[in-house]
């Protein structure tokens, strides 16, 4: 019985150490940041650069646990006859602001002298607040270096697609050499179209954009076409430079285009005249005005009720595009039980899924036939009267 009682006050005793734990557990004292200061540096303090060419470096000033404050730049040894300069924001610059824990990003700029020679040359700059100091050691070495390259690629280099429509390419341009640069595009193209480039992911068009050494860029190349594009292949040259740096690529459009057709008569009167129960020739036109020939156009026409329309050709077997034109005889007959009036007749020209209609009005008359016997009886009955009259009259 009392062995129990231990295992049970042991059982006991661990099981509160456990749920405990945590909330009983002393809290750990703050960490305290490992450096407090002023940090000045760049990606690439030592290199070699082309000679007798200025050299920018990207500066980073970081402030480490002080307070914010004003950073005061300058160069405590420079190489004789060169010149630097820092800059942001596009101006030459002296000081930078940092908050606690936050960095600045400027540039330095080295002009060497015009005679400088190949060797290396050697600069401090300082980086200095109110409660502290960096300092940055950087060596230029004039020697040879990569001349610079340029590439410029197309993901899909052949597009096709309708002339109403804008053909939209995704470029690859890449900086192969070991300078920044500032690349100019520009494009040959055919007569009437237009060329624009935005940066990928972007909304504004540009002519040029940076790009660092051994960096890509995405660039959307747009190509608008004009109105009356023909079908056909057409191919755009897209031009990418940068001081000797050059490339290019080639763009195809396979532009499929589209009919556009019309209907209309040799003289362009859509009216005309037909009597009742006769045939009646209408000469019409149809015609392809569009960028691609109008293959099997079928004509047709919507009629009034009891009137027959037939055409010849009423199939036709192609329409060139641009100004083709091909005449066709509609043969309207009117119903026999049509009264004098103005109809309308609704021609029709189908191809694939383009069409188009036009309203023909049409003036029905009573035939000749009718006319004369109508004529014959009012005769007859001016006979009939006039021998009445003559007879009767005298009475």
């Amino acid at each position: 019985m009392p062995q129990f009682v231990v295992r049970l006050l042991v059982v006991s005793t661990v099981a509160a150490l456990v749920l405990a734990g945590p909330a009983a557990a002393a809290p750990a004292p703050e960490s305290s940041p490992a450096y407090r200061g002023l940090g000045l540096s760049t990606p690439y303090p030592s290199q070699t650069v082309r000679q007798g060419e200025p050299v920018t470096l990207t500066l980073t000033v970081r402030n480490y646990g002080l307070p914010p404050q004003v950073v005061n730049l300058a160069v405590a040894e420079t190489s004789p006859g060169w010149r630097v300069t820092f800059q942001g924001g596009g101006r030459p610059i002296s000081a930078v602001a940092v908050g606690t824990d936050q960095e600045a990003t400027l540039s330095a700029r080295f002009d060497p002298p015009a005679a400088a020679r190949r060797g290396t040359f050697r600069f401090v700059l300082t980086a200095r607040g109110q409660d502290g100091q960096a300092t940055l050691p950087v060596a230029l070495t004039f020697g040879q270096v990569a001349p610079s390259r340029l590439t410029l690629t197309a993901e899909l280099p052949v597009l096709r697609g309708p002339g109403s429509s804008s053909f939209r390419y995704r470029l690859t341009l890449k900086n192969d050499g070991d300078q920044d640069l500032l690349v100019s595009l520009d494009a040959q193209t055919p007569r009437g179209f237009q060329v624009t480039f935005t940066p990928a992911f972007g909304s504004q068009q540009v002519t040029s954009l940076p790009v660092k050494a051994g960096e890509s860029r995405e660039i959307d190349t747009e190509i608008s076409l004009p109105q009356d594009v023909a079908a056909g292949t057409y191919e755009v040259t897209v031009r990418a430079g940068a001081g000797e740096a050059r490339a290019d690529t080639k763009l195809t459009l396979e532009v499929t285009g589209r009919p556009d057709l019309s209907i209309t008569t040799p003289e362009g009167r859509l009216s005309g005249r037909a009597y009742v129960g006769q045939e009646t020739a209408i000469k019409i036109l149809v015609r392809n005005r569009g960028t691609a020939p109008a293959r099997n156009v079928e004509v047709s026409a919507f009629e009034p009720s009891g009137w027959t329309v037939r055409f010849e050709p009423a199939r036709i077997a192609e329409i060139a595009a641009r100004t083709g034109e091909q005449e066709v005889t509609a043969f309207v007959r009117p119903s026999q039980k049509a009264i004098a009036g103005d109809y309308v007749l609704t021609l029709r020209a189908s191809a694939g899924d383009v069409s188009t209609s036009a309203d023909y009005r049409v003036t029905v008359f009573t035939t000749a036939l009718w006319g004369i016997v109508g004529i014959g009886v009012i005769a007859v009955a001016v006979v009939v009267l006039g021998l009445v009259v003559s007879r009767y009259g005298r009475r």
